[in-house]
């Protein structure tokens, strides 16, 4: 059981996700359902399975030559470093997020069984993920360290912890720490994990 494995993939996932789109998209459901634990479930599920296709893409890759692996591990992860600082640069619009939470919250809510909420959070959080920078690391993680296991465990934990806290209490943080802050702590840590990977080649 390599716990060192399912830390990365938990370290290089959580502060990328918080930032992301996917954690606004979560807080707008919870705002227009107003159920917040049956949104989770649907965000859950379909983080699941966007852990699963990155740990099979991960193995696919772990077949390739040790040093390439190590060079295309740290390569996403300084793609990660550089899109999420460029985005950090972007000026930030909060009244676009509040106009779009209130247009949610004024949404209807009657008439939606516990299973609909669940299947409409599931297909927005599946389509807003999909090729996200998380996945991709989740993917050159599982590669460099040939713990599938373990790293779906840590990006797993990683990505329920955000939607939870987007769930509970996602627009009361986002309101006061400023996502560019969230978005070049993450640039760090991935251009951090970039390094760390190339120290493998040494």
């Amino acid at each position: 059981m390599d716990l060192g494995a399912a830390l990365k993939a938990f370290a290089a996932v959580f502060p990328a996700e918080l930032p992301d789109k996917t954690m606004i998209a979560t807080v707008v459901l919870v705002a227009r359902y107003r159920r917040p634990l049956l949104v989770w479930l649907g965000a859950a599920a379909a983080f699941t399975v966007h852990v699963v296709i990155a740990v099979a893409a991960g193995q696919l890759l772990g077949l390739l030559p040790d040093a390439v692996v190590t060079v295309a591990t740290a390569a996403l992860f300084l793609v990660g470093a550089a899109i999420l600082w460029r985005e950090s640069r972007q000026s930030a619009k909060p009244d676009d997020e509040d106009h779009q939470v209130a247009d949610a919250e004024n949404g209807a809510t009657a008439g939606r069984s516990d299973m609909s909420v669940v299947a409409a959070s599931f297909g927005v959080i599946v389509l807003a993920e999909w090729g996200d920078l998380t996945q991709l690391a989740t993917a050159g993680i599982a590669a460099s360290t040939g713990s599938p296991v373990m790293v779906a465990v840590g990006a797993l934990l990683a990505l329920w912890s955000v939607a939870g806290i987007a769930a509970a209490a996602g627009r009361t943080i986002a309101a006061r720490l400023p996502v560019h802050h969230l978005q070049r702590a993450a640039a760090v840590i991935f251009a951090s994990l970039a390094l760390l990977t190339l120290t493998e080649l040494l």
